[in-house]
C-alpha cells in the first residue's frame, strides 16, 4: 500500500491525526462455500461499492487479501474513527441479494491511530491486531488498537508473503516452473489402484511447498490456469503409461474454481482428444463439499465428467462437510478417508470406529475405499482389517517424477 508511507509522512509532518480501519467480513468461507467464488467475488464487489459511497472520497481504500479491506482515513482522531468503523461495520450488514437469497453479512472491524514516528507498517499492523482481536471476540463487533489483548498474526505481513509467492508462480509458470510427481495407490492384494498427480513448483533452483502456493493460486485465480495444465499433463502421462502396456489410471485434483468455470467440460474434452487415452484411465479427484454445489455449472460438469468416461473420487472425505444424507447421490466409484483418522491409528480405537463405519457405508454404496497417508505397517494392518482397499502414503512410496514412477511400476509387474 504505496499511500500509507505518503499519509503517514504527512500526518508526521502537520501533527494532525492519521487512523487505519481493516474490515473483514466473517465467516466469508461459507459464501465460497455456498455459492463458489463467483458469487463470493460479487459479494465483494457489491461491498466494496458500498464502501465507496459510504466514505465518499474522504479515505483511501485497498482490498487486501481475499475479504479484507483496510480504509486510511486522514485528520480523523480516535472518536471519528471509531464513528466510521461503526458506519463501515453497519453498511456489511445491510441486506445483500444473492442468487436469489438474502444474505445479512458482518465483519470484524479494527482501528489504530497513527502515534508519533509510527511507521506506515506498525500502523496497519496494530489496525490488523485489532480486527483479529475483534474476531476473537466473535466477530461483528469494532475494536480500538490498545483494547485489544495479545496481539495476533501480522495480516500485512502476510499479505506481502503472498505478493512474493504469487509473483513466482507468474514466474514458474513462464519458465516451465511446474511439474507432477506421482504416487502411486496400492490395493490390499499388491497390486496398484491407480497414481495421484501431484503438482510441484520450482522457481530460480528452489521449491514452493504446495502448502503455500496452492492457497495463493487460489486467492489470485490460477488456479485455474494451473488445473487446466494438470489436466493435460495428467491425461498424457496416463496415455503413456497405457502405451507402456500399464493399466493403472492417474488421479488428478480438481479445485473448487476449476469446477465452477463453464469453461470445465472443454479443459477435460481437450485433455483426453490431446492426449488419445483411454477415459478410464483417468480419475478426478474432488473434495466432498464441491459433490454438494447445487449450482448448474457444477452440476452440468459432473454431470458431462460421468458422461466422458472418466471416474470421480471423493478425496479427504470425512472433514469438514461429510452430509451423510447427500452421499448415496454422489457419483463417485471411490472414496478416499482423510489422513487425520490414520495419522493416529492404531492407538486411537474411536478413531479406528469411525474408520470401520465409513468403510462399510462405502461398501455398500459400491465404493473402493482408499487411505490416505499411511505410515507405519501397523496402521495399514488395522486399515485392511477393517474393510479398507487401497492404501497412499510414505510407508509404500513418496511422490515421485514421471521416469522414477515408471520405473518403480515396472518392478511391481502392475502390467496386464
Amino acid at each position: 500500500m504505496q499511500s500509507a508511507g505518503r499519509l503517514v509522512a504527512d500526518a508526521h509532518a502537520s501533527g494532525r491525526p492519521l487512523s487505519a480501519i481493516w474490515v473483514d467480513l466473517d465467516r466469508f468461507g461459507q459464501v465460497n462455500e455456498s455459492f463458489g467464488h463467483p458469487g463470493g467475488d460479487e459479494v465483494l464487489e457489491n461491498l466494496a461499492a458500498r464502501f465507496r459511497e459510504r466514505v465518499n472520497g474522504r479515505v483511501i481504500t485497498s482490498r487486501v487479501g481475499g475479504d479484507e479491506f483496510v480504509f486510511l482515513v486522514p485528520d480523523c482522531n480516535r472518536t471519528e474513527a471509531l464513528r466510521l468503523a461503526s458506519e463501515l461495520a453497519a453498511t456489511v450488514e445491510e441486506p445483500l441479494p444473492v442468487s436469489n437469497l438474502i444474505l445479512r453479512p458482518t465483519a470484524s472491524v479494527g482501528v489504530a491511530v497513527c502515534e508519533a514516528g509510527e511507521p506506515p507498517v506498525s500502523l496497519l499492523e496494530r489496525a490488523d491486531r485489532a480486527m483479529l482481536a475483534a474476531k476473537n471476540r466473535g466477530g461483528n463487533t469494532v475494536v480500538c488498537s490498545g483494547d485489544e489483548p495479545v496481539p495476533g498474526r501480522l495480516g500485512i505481513m502476510l499479505a506481502r508473503e503472498e505478493l512474493a509467492i504469487e509473483n513466482l508462480l507468474h514466474a514458474a509458470l513462464e519458465n516451465g516452473g511446474f511439474c507432477l510427481n506421482y504416487q502411486p495407490i496400492i490395493r490390499a492384494d499388491g497390486n496398484v489402484e491407480a497414481v495421484e498427480a501431484l503438482m510441484r513448483c520450482s522457481v530460480n533452483g528452489g521449491d514452493i511447498p504446495p502448502a503455500k502456493f496452492i492457497p495463493v493460486a487460489e486467492k489470485t485465480g490460477l488456479v485455474v490456469r494451473l488445473g487446466e495444465w494438470s489436466l493435460l499433463q495428467g491425461a498424457m502421462y496416463a496415455r503413456r503409461l497405457q502405451d507402456a502396456g500399464c493399466g493403472t489410471k492417474v488421479a488428478i485434483n480438481v479445485s473448487r474454481a476449476q469446477l465452477g468455470s463453464s469453461k470445465f467440460s472443454h479443459a477435460l474434452n481437450a485433455a483426453l482428444i490431446c492426449s488419445n487415452v483411454r477415459p478410464e484411465l483417468v480419475e478426478l479427484e474432488l473434495t466432498e463439499s464441491l459433490f454438494m454445489d447445487i449450482s448448474e455449472i457444477v452440476q452440468n460438469n459432473l454431470k458431462n465428467v460421468i458422461a466422458s468416461g472418466v471416474s470421480l473420487a471423493i478425496d479427504d472425505f470425512g472433514t469438514g462437510y461429510s452430509c451423510l444424507a447427500s452421499l448415496k447421490d454422489i457419483p463417485a466409484r471411490k472414496l478416499k478417508l482423510d489422513r487425520a483418522f490414520v495419522t493416529v491409528l492404531p492407538e486411537d480405537q474411536r478413531a479406528l470406529s469411525v474408520v470401520r463405519a465409513m468403510t462399510r457405508l462405502g461398501h455398500d454404496l459400491g465404493m473402493t475405499i482408499v487411505a490416505e497417508g499411511c505410515e507405519k505397517m501397523e496402521q495399514i494392518d488395522v486399515l485392511l482389517d477393517a474393510g479398507v482397499n487401497a492404501i497412499q502414503g510414505f510407508f509404500y512410496a513418496r511422490p515421485m517424477p514421471e521416469e522414477a514412477m515408471l520405473s518403480w511400476l515396472n518392478t511391481r509387474n502392475t502390467y496386464e
